[in-house]
């Protein structure tokens, strides 16, 4: 019996899935420096189309340190995990287990960052970091885990929306003193 297009791309999703898992793994300290260098270049390559101003350059360079990784791996109130390669990290995911919801009805629960290199993405990796974070939310007992993404990053808002999640509200990303809109997303996670 031949199998419909359909049942084909879901089984070749769930052979990606089951690949990527075996390379993602608990961030550990040593790991900070990659996890800063690809936040940068995520970062930079998704936001900052027209040029990099000194704005900019300011906050990603104080966001995105070696320093603040090693606190966040320490921090038992969060947990990352990378997805690596034979060369090093090409992607993170980062959960917050006690996140203050921007809307109501939102859990504690929050993707906090899920980066993927732009040369890596569309492979597996982006999906395979998600299903990790969605399991240990999971484990810690969840109902539903929400995260932030910006309005105009079409991009990121179609694969969450793929991957389960529904838009629930808007809120403000500030930077100084200027706010970006961004979509608050949520996911049933039973």
């Amino acid at each position: 019996m031949a199998m419909s297009a359909n049942a084909v791309q879901r089984d070749r999703r769930a052979e990606i899935f089951r690949a990527w898992a075996g390379m993602i793994r608990k961030a550990e300290e040593q790991d900070a420096s990659s996890l800063a260098a690809v936040s940068i270049e995520v970062w930079l390559n998704t936001y900052l189309r027209n040029g990099v101003s000194a704005f900019f350059a300011d906050y990603v360079l104080a966001e995105f340190t070696a320093q603040k990784f090693r606190s966040g791996i320490g921090d038992p109130e969060l947990a990352i995990f990378v997805s690596e390669n034979q060369i090093g990290i090409d992607g993170f995911v980062t959960v917050c287990s006690t996140a203050t919801p921007p809307l109501a009805g939102c859990s504690p629960l929050q993707i906090k960052t899920l980066y993927v290199q732009p040369r890596h993405q569309s492979g597996g990796r982006g999906g395979a970091l998600l299903r990790r974070a969605l399991e240990h939310c999971r484990s810690l007992g969840g109902d539903s885990v929400w995260l932030t993404v910006a309005a105009e990053n079409r991009r990121a808002i179609g694969f969450y929306l793929r991957h389960g999640f529904h838009k629930v509200g808007t809120a403000d990303f500030v930077i100084a003193d200027q706010a970006y809109e961004t979509h608050v997303m949520r996911m049933e996670l039973r």
